[in-house]
């Protein structure tokens, strides 16, 4: 899938949001292990991540070349500085509907509506790619995250108290939600 736009931030600067494509593997695994240290409130931890810069851009290629994922880059005064993407919950005829939604967003560009600029462009492109519903969990404490994905039409379908073990703070709560889609 194809997606490109330029954005004007708060701060007035342009942000240009794009396909992460294959000449950018080497920046976007250098941005996710950035935001992943940066902040407890995502899925996993730099030293976690197993890819390599090669394989990252083979990643970002086979998204690009896909009918209904994405990962989008925000790239502000020629650096990447944040990633968001959709990918299918499952390709079974029950469940092939629902995407499922990922964000990071280098924590010294926050506040300036990167955020909200990769969530709806990733919601837009969910929409073309035929989706009925986007889903997301995120951290309980994340006040930010659940104020933002609220304020585009997310809600919330339950709770789940251990849905992270942090190896910070122990057992956080993650939020579910979801967007339904299909008007």
């Amino acid at each position: 899938m194809e997606y490109r736009k330029t954005v004007v931030l708060k701060d007035g600067r342009t942000c240009v949001l794009r396909n992460g494509c294959e000449k950018d593997g080497a920046a976007v695994a250098e941005n996710f292990n950035l935001t992943h240290a940066q902040t407890d409130f995502l899925l996993s931890y730099p030293d976690e991540n197993s890819m390599t810069a090669e394989q990252e851009a083979q990643f970002l290629k086979e998204k690009t070349e896909s009918a209904n994922e994405i990962e989008l880059v925000a790239e502000l005064d020629g650096k990447i500085v944040g990633a968001a993407g959709i990918e299918c919950v499952g390709r079974k005829e029950k469940v092939r509907r629902r995407a499922e939604f990922g964000i990071s967003v280098d924590k010294a560009c926050w506040g300036l509506g990167i955020g909200r600029a990769l969530t709806l462009s990733c919601i837009e492109c969910a929409k073309t790619a035929g989706y009925k519903q986007l889903e997301l969990d995120v951290v309980a404490e994340n006040e930010k995250a659940i104020a933002l994905y609220k304020s585009v039409g997310f809600t919330e379908f339950g709770r789940n108290p251990r849905g992270f073990h942090s190896r910070i703070s122990g057992w956080q709560t993650l939020v579910l939600m979801r967007l339904e889609l299909d008007d």
